[in-house]
């Protein structure tokens, strides 16, 4: 018999190229989310911050595009995202903190 882990709140920001379509960049969100219901994640709650210019380049680009992903999940589910955004061409950087107190 499994054991649940207990679910904490994360907080996840991610900077994609700001050369995707608006097309692909509701497709990568929609990807996150379902990756992250598939796996057991509850209270999603996905933010688009908009296009804003990087203090550096950041892979030779200049401005990015920032989405906020709020979402309450264990520790294996964090992993397995992260590891899901590292392979994708269109993130530039990504940063997950845990919010409990």
């Amino acid at each position: 018999m499994k054991t649940l882990k207990a679910l904490a709140t994360y907080e996840t920001i991610i900077i994609v190229k700001s050369e995707i379509s608006e097309d692909s960049l509701l497709k990568l969100i929609e990807q996150y989310q379902g990756l992250l219901l598939e796996r057991g994640a509850k209270n999603i709650i996905i933010e688009n911050r908009g296009r804003r210019h990087l203090k550096y380049p950041i892979k030779r680009t200049k401005d990015g595009i920032y989405i906020q992903l709020n979402y309450e999940a264990n520790g294996d589910v964090v992993g397995l995202m992260e590891r899901a955004l590292k392979i994708n061409d269109y993130i530039l950087r990504y940063m997950t903190n845990s919010t409990n107190t």
